[in-house]
């Protein structure tokens, strides 16, 4: 991929990890001239899909917008369920700036495609992170507090609740999009020798910065795959690298007996957070650098379904 235009990326999450077909008709929407797919993933038990697009700024907000319509036709959230927050059927559309565009550029591409998801398909918007256009909703956490079922009922009732865009009330299937500006994040999940889920969460209160933990660490434990999962956001991996996160929820792990045997990384990983001879990338399932790592697929993005 060229870099002498400005680069932005964009990666949406939908809530649906089970059907392939609808996350294939999503991406069938979102394939547009100047947008690469680097990467998408599904998992059944979070019931949640992240793409990874990136490309010419106008073209990769057009993309996300068309998938966040075609997420909002196919997803019925009254009737979806899995183990990860999530307030719409396009759950969250963060903009990422690569090279050659600012954070503050792509704040306007957030207000940008927030307006369109609205005036086009009816979905209501809350603007987070660097984009959010009120203090209390620069955390995604609290945007989210309640998840569909939750917000749902209470924008009726408090105004300080309601979308920035749209409502007072969300879309009845498709709930609400939150939609971002934001740095690289690095996403992590740990699997433990153990399906103790109050011992993950244990953890994951201990390391997350809203609990006075590790800086720039969103954490959440649960169930997944029949096994304990931390998941985690690591938001700001110069300040708090991953091996500095992975000592620490080890060393808790101890005090309960248990040990991490597994990582993952959902999504690419930037080079810059990459630490190659350490314990946490030894870990990680499947990790080719190749595929994983956005500078390496930048060069060799993927082919969309369908495509030849």
């Amino acid at each position: 991929m060229t870099t002498k235009e400005p680069v932005v990326e964009c990666v949406p999450n939908f809530s649906e990890g089970r059907d392939a077909k609808r996350v294939e008709a999503i991406l069938a929407a979102m394939r547009m001239a100047g947008v690469h797919l680097l990467d998408w993933s599904m998992d059944a038990d979070h019931n949640r899909s992240v793409v990874t697009i990136a490309g010419q700024p106008a073209a990769v907000v057009e993309s996300a917008v068309r998938g966040a319509g075609k997420a909002a036709e196919l997803i019925d959230l009254t009737r979806q369920e899995g183990v990860h927050p999530r307030i719409g059927a396009a759950d969250v559309i963060p903009f990422v700036p690569i090279s050659g565009i600012k954070l503050e550029q792509c704040v306007m591409l957030a207000r940008q495609a927030g307006l369109e998801i609205w005036q086009r398909y009816g979905v209501p918007v809350y603007f987070y992170e660097a984009a959010a256009a009120r203090p209390d909703r620069a955390n995604l956490d609290d945007v989210r507090r309640g998840q569909f079922e939750g917000l749902r009922d209470i924008v009726r009732k408090e105004a300080v609740r309601r979308p920035d865009l749209g409502g007072p009330g969300l879309h009845p299937t498709a709930g609400a999009c939150a939609v971002g500006a934001r740095k690289f994040l690095v996403d992590y999940n740990v699997y433990f020798d153990s399906a103790d889920v109050t011992m993950v969460r244990a953890i994951a209160r201990e390391i997350r910065a809203a609990s006075g933990g590790l800086k720039g660490v969103k954490a959440m434990g649960l169930l997944a795959h029949g096994r304990a999962q931390l998941s985690m956001n690591i938001t700001d991996f110069e300040s708090t690298p991953v091996s500095q996160v992975f000592r620490a929820l080890s060393r808790i792990a101890l005090r309960h007996k248990a040990m991490p045997v597994e990582g993952e990384i959902i999504g690419l990983v930037p080079e810059a957070a990459c630490e190659r001879e350490s314990e946490w990338m030894r870990q990680l399932i499947g990790f080719d650098p190749l595929t994983k790592i956005l500078e390496s697929r930048l060069d060799t993005p993927l082919s969309w379904p369908g495509e030849k």
